[in-house]
C-alpha cells in the first residue's frame, strides 16, 4: 500500500472510529431505557445489561457510520482537489477508493459476526439478568410486605419473612388447579426460581400441607415443586436472536415434524374413510393437521429468509462504500453533511423499505430469498459502477 492509501486508510479508521462510538452510545442508552422500562429494571440492571446491549446496535450504527465517514474523508480530498491532482499525475482514482472497499469488506465480516454471533450472546445474558432481577424484586416484595397476589393469574404468596438467602418462611400459597378448585398450601419452608423459558414461577415446597375447600383429608407433600404462571413478554426465541447454526437445527426438526405429521394425517384420514366417518373427517381434527404444517411452514419460511438477510445486510457495508466514495468526489464542492443526506436519503428511502419488502416475499413465499434479499445491494451496486465511471473518466 503506498503512502497516499496509507493516508486516506489512517483517515477513515479516524473519522469512523469517533463517529461509531457516538453513535452507538447514544443508541446504546436508547435501547437500554427502553429495556428498563419494559422490565422494570433498577439502576443497577441497567448498568449490568448495558454492555450487552451494545452487539446489537453496532449492525444498525455500522454501515450508516461508514457511509458518513467515507463521505467526509473524500469529500474533503476532492474538495481539496487532491483527486484532480492524483488524476493529472496519472493516478488511477480507483486505487484511492481502494482504501474504502477494503475498509467496507472488513466491516461486512465484522457486521456478519456480530449478527450471528454476538447478538444471541448478548440475548442470553440480557435474559439471564433479567430473570435474577425479577427474582430479586419478587423477594424484595415479599421481604417488605409479606404479600404477592397476581389475580389474573389466579394465585397469591403470604409468608412470614424472606431470610437472606431468598428462603421463605412459613409459606401460604392460595392457587387455582386445572379443575378450578382453590386449592391452599401451607409449607415449612419453600425457595424460588424463575423459569423464563417456559413462563413460570417455581416454588420448591418442602414439608408442605394441601388442602382443598370440601374436601376434609389432607395431602402431606415432601420436596414438592409448585409451577405458577409468570406474565412476562419473553417467549419462543426469533430468528434474529438466533445463529444460523440453530436455526438450520431448527428448520431441520421442523421438516421432521412436517413427514411425522403428514403420515399421521394419512393415517387418520384413511381410518375415517375406511369406517364411514365422514362427518369427522370435515371436522376440526383434520384441519389441525393442516394448521399445524402451515404454522411449520411458516417458521421455516422465516428462518430461510433470515439467513440470508443476515448475509446481505452484512454486505452492505461494502455497497455503501463503493456508492458513497465516488459520490463524494463527484460532490466535492458540497459541504460534507450536504453530500452525506442526498446519498443517505435514497438509501433512507429505497434500500431499507425494499430489503423489508424483499423479507416480506420471502416469509410469504413469492419469492426466493435467496437472490431476492441480494436485490437491493445490487442495485446500489449499478448504481456505483455508474458514479464510478463518471469519477475515472478523463
Amino acid at each position: 500500500m503506498n503512502l497516499m492509501q496509507r493516508y486516506i486508510l489512517s483517515e477513515l479508521l479516524r473519522v469512523f472510529t469517533l463517529l461509531v462510538i457516538i453513535l452507538t452510545v447514544m443508541l446504546v442508552f436508547v435501547g437500554v431505557l427502553k429495556e428498563a422500562a419494559d422490565r422494570g429494571l433498577g439502576f443497577a440492571q441497567i448498568v449490568q445489561i448495558m454492555p450487552f446491549i451494545v452487539p446489537s446496535m453496532l449492525p444498525f450504527t455500522i454501515p450508516a457510520t461508514l457511509l458518513l465517514t467515507v463521505t467526509v474523508v473524500y469529500g474533503r480530498l476532492a474538495g481539496d482537489l487532491e483527486v484532480t491532482a492524483a488524476k493529472a499525475a496519472g493516478i488511477n482514482p480507483v486505487s484511492l477508493l481502494t482504501p474504502a472497499f477494503a475498509l467496507g469488506s472488513v466491516l461486512a465480516v465484522c457486521s456478519f459476526g456480530l449478527t450471528n454471533y454476538a447478538i444471541p450472546w448478548g440475548i442470553d445474558n440480557t435474559e439471564r439478568i433479567v430473570t435474577q432481577a425479577m427474582e430479586e424484586i419478587f423477594l424484595d416484595m415479599l421481604s417488605a410486605q409479606h404479600l404477592v397476589s397476581d389475580p389474573e393469574n389466579g394465585y397469591s404468596i403470604t409468608v412470614e419473612g424472606v431470610t437472606e438467602k431468598g428462603i421463605l418462611k412459613n409459606p401460604t400459597f392460595r392457587y387455582r388447579n386445572e379443575n378450578h378448585d382453590q386449592i391452599t398450601m401451607n409449607a415449612e419452608w419453600a425457595r424460588i426460581r424463575f423459569n423464563m423459558k417456559e413462563k413460570k414461577i417455581l416454588l420448591h415446597l418442602k414439608r408442605a400441607r394441601g388442602s382443598i375447600p370440601g374436601q376434609d383429608a389432607a395431602a402431606w407433600l415432601d420436596d414438592r415443586v409448585l409451577p405458577l404462571p409468570l406474565d412476562v413478554a419473553s417467549g419462543e426465541r426469533s430468528a434474529r436472536n438466533l445463529t444460523i447454526d440453530s436455526m438450520k437445527t431448527k428448520m431441520a426438526e421442523s421438516k421432521s415434524n412436517i413427514v411425522s405429521n403428514s403420515l399421521q394425517r394419512d393415517q387418520e384420514a384413511a381410518m375415517l374413510l375406511l369406517t364411514g366417518n365422514f362427518q369427522q373427517l370435515a371436522g376440526n381434527r383434520i384441519r389441525e393437521y393442516a394448521n399445524f404444517e402451515a404454522s411449520q411452514n411458516l417458521d421455516n419460511r422465516k428462518m430461510h429468509t433470515e439467513i440470508h438477510n443476515r448475509y446481505a445486510m452484512a454486505a452492505s457495508c461494502l455497497f455503501f462504500a463503493f456508492l458513497g466514495g465516488p459520490f463524494a468526489v463527484l460532490q466535492a464542492r458540497r459541504q460534507f453533511i450536504t453530500s452525506f443526506i442526498m446519498c443517505f436519503l435514497p438509501i433512507l428511502l429505497f434500500y431499507y423499505p425494499s430489503m423489508f419488502l424483499m423479507a416480506n416475499f420471502g416469509k410469504t413465499a413469492t419469492l426466493d430469498p435467496a437472490w431476492g434479499m441480494w436485490v437491493p445491494n445490487m442495485i446500489m451496486g449499478v448504481v456505483g459502477v455508474m458514479m464510478l465511471k463518471r469519477v475515472t473518466r478523463h
